[in-house]
């Protein structure tokens, strides 16, 4: 992570899993940030003890209440991390906030195609549109030029399960409305790094690789990556992506993937 030279994070997400991950090697990173904002449905809801302790030790991370299927609370964030940031602008957002629903073929509903649509790619959407102000406001104050994500990026964290090429562990479990938003935000991820490239601000979509986390449990077999490696690894490719990667589809190791 010693090329990543941030003054700003966003995570969201950032309970558990690889979003809390995140925040602590984010925090724990040679080259201290100014600000990490860390968000999540609810402050002082179940499971936020940790993310609070960490919080407490360091005054240097927010935690930001955003719902990704409500666009007030998303623009009421965007807000609040404003008025932390006093006109620098942000340098990162990480989309990483997900769902995933355990459903096959013959028993996916509207109802939770919906839900897991909202979420995995609407959800990204808004909270990029919301952020955008402040992505540019760092790629214009930035020093640096051409694209990375120390300037100013999106990285929407994806999933190879939603790569219509490899379409990854199919026999292992379906999760079609999982693939399906996953598919939407890799397309989603190339629109950004189109329409927002001219502004200096790098967009890719991360692979995390299966992770043992929550959403990666999801089948009888193990998954084989531990959070904090696939963390430390993605913070690493961060580090190195430039303008050629704009738009990109790359996993936790930097391997480029079919879409």
């Amino acid at each position: 992570m010693a090329g990543l030279n941030l003054r700003s994070v966003l995570v969201t997400g950032a309970n558990r899993g690889i979003g809390l991950e995140l925040v602590k090697q984010l925090l724990g990173s040679s080259n201290p940030l100014e600000w990490v904002f860390a968000t999540c449905r609810d402050p002082m809801g179940e499971r936020m003890q940790e993310l609070q302790n960490l919080a407490a030790k360091h005054p240097n991370l927010v935690i930001v209440a955003l719902e990704l299927t409500d666009p007030a609370s998303i623009k009421a964030a965007a807000a609040r991390v404003e008025t932390h940031l006093k006109g620098s602008g942000l340098n990162l957002l990480i989309n990483n906030a997900g769902i995933v629903k355990l459903n096959t073929l013959e028993s996916e509903t509207p109802e939770d195609m919906a839900l897991v649509y909202a979420t995995n790619m609407t959800g990204p959407l808004l909270v990029s549109q919301a952020f955008l102000p402040l992505l540019k406001q760092a790629a214009q104050g930035s020093p640096q030029t051409g694209l990375s994500c120390s300037k100013a990026a999106i990285v929407n964290i994806s999933s190879e399960a939603g790569s219509m090429q490899n379409v990854c562990g199919w026999h292992m479990v379906q999760i079609i409305s999982y693939r399906c938003s996953k598919a939407a935000l890799n397309m989603l991820t190339k629109c950004q790094a189109l329409g927002y490239g001219g502004d200096g601000i790098l967009s890719v979509a991360v692979h995390p690789g299966w992770v043992q986390t929550d959403t990666g449990n999801f089948s009888s077999i193990q998954a084989p990556l531990t959070v904090e490696a696939s963390v430390r690894g993605m913070l690493h490719v961060l580090s190195t992506l430039c303008e050629k990667d704009n738009g990109g589809f790359v996993n936790w190791e930097g391997k480029v993937l079919p879409w």
